[in-house]
């Protein structure tokens, strides 16, 4: 899912976004609770209609912000008190007001308000805290939803790094048996060898026939890796960001466009790519070049955007062919060819090698 945190795609237009093949894209409960504003939301009808967009859409809960704005908040059994970014005014978001503001929202997706705390915090006590009380959360987040029956809520399993802890909250939340399960809480600065210990301990205790989400994940290496590990849906802000860095991905890795060796390079963004700024007028697109975007990127905006085009475009491909793979029963063919290119020089990193190899795949 594509990161829409202001119900905006950095640099996209709607239109934009749905050319990417993208159908389903997450917005952000705690922002969009400050502004517009939930009267906002309620007068016009809900987000789909408030930003153009004809699809689906994720909303996270809010949790999140207890991590990224640590400064601004305080966790008691309540809820979360924050300040505001925007102008320092006190704003309470507890599991009712995170399932009201979701309900004006109207997003197809809804995520219960976890207690997050980073998978790197040494105080184990807080992160067993957190993990009951999320549990807890649940609770009262599943008795406040108005909506069941059109919007799909999806508990967070927690536990940071514990695999018992994980274990615990994993039984808890499928007992709940809420329409999806995700994984909260990585993404957090642990090795990438933990990060997959906890993905496929927790995705060994979830239901087949559920969608599984890894919250906060974005780079292709551990997508492709979590996905081997029984994951389904993931989202990250980092391919549109990186893009505002003049950064392409593509399947042999990421291409820092503003070094000067593309100065005088006419080929494509990446070849075969289908995505409208790679793909050729005479096919419906912009055909633009390498040497293009690197004139662009260090001063004008639309170098930005159009690697954000390329790049929502390409995870979506991986994506795609991912789930063409698993379909066709050769998906160890398929990660082992994305590590052969994307890892070309140097080879896979160990800690894939590892995790693959725990579930049959050698690379």
């Amino acid at each position: 899912m594509p990161v829409a945190t202001q119900a905006s795609l950095k640099g996209l237009t709607p239109e934009q976004l749905e050319d990417t093949s993208c159908r389903l894209c997450l917005n952000n409960t705690y922002h969009l609770g400050l502004k517009p504003g939930q009267s906002v939301l309620d007068s016009v009808g809900g987000a789909h209609r408030f930003q153009g967009w004809n699809y689906n859409i994720l909303t996270d809960s809010g949790g999140f912000q207890m991590v990224s704005l640590l400064k601004l908040a305080k966790v008691t059994e309540e809820g979360v008190r924050f300040l505001s970014p925007h102008d320092g005014s006190p704003m309470l978001l507890t599991p009712e007001h995170s399932m009201s503001l979701q309900n004006s929202i109207g997003s197809d997706i809804i995520m219960q308000l976890d207690d997050v705390i980073q998978t790197t915090s040494p105080d184990h006590a807080r992160i067993k805290e957190a993990t009951d009380r999320s549990v807890r959360w649940l609770d009262r987040c599943i008795k406040a939803h108005k909506y069941p029956e059109k919007q799909n809520l999806f508990c967070i399993i927690q536990g940071g790094l514990d695999l018992e802890l994980r274990r615990q909250c994993s039984i808890e939340m499928v007992e709940r048996d809420t329409p999806g399960i995700a994984i909260g809480g990585l993404s957090g600065g642990e090795a990438k060898a933990d990060f997959c210990k906890v993905v496929d301990t927790c995705t060994g205790l979830l239901p087949e026939n559920k969608p599984r989400y890894v919250m906060g994940i974005g780079y292709p290496e551990d997508i492709v890796v979590a996905v081997a590990l029984g994951a389904d849906m993931f989202d990250c802000v980092w391919p549109t960001r990186t893009a505002r860095f003049g950064n392409a991905i593509t399947s042999q890795g990421v291409l820092n466009l503003k070094h000067s060796r593309y100065a005088e390079d006419f080929g494509p963004v990446e070849d075969d790519c289908t995505c409208t700024t790679c793909r050729p007028k005479a096919a419906g697109g912009l055909g633009m070049t390498r040497a293009y975007i690197y004139h662009l990127a260090a001063k004008e905006t639309v170098g930005a955007h159009l690697l954000t085009i390329h790049n929502v475009h390409h995870m979506l491909s991986l994506m795609r062919r991912a789930r063409q793979a698993i379909l066709q029963d050769r998906y160890p063919e398929f990660a082992r060819e994305f590590f052969r290119k994307y890892f070309e020089k140097d080879g896979p990193p160990e800690w894939a090698r590892d995790a693959l190899s725990g579930v049959g795949i050698t690379i």
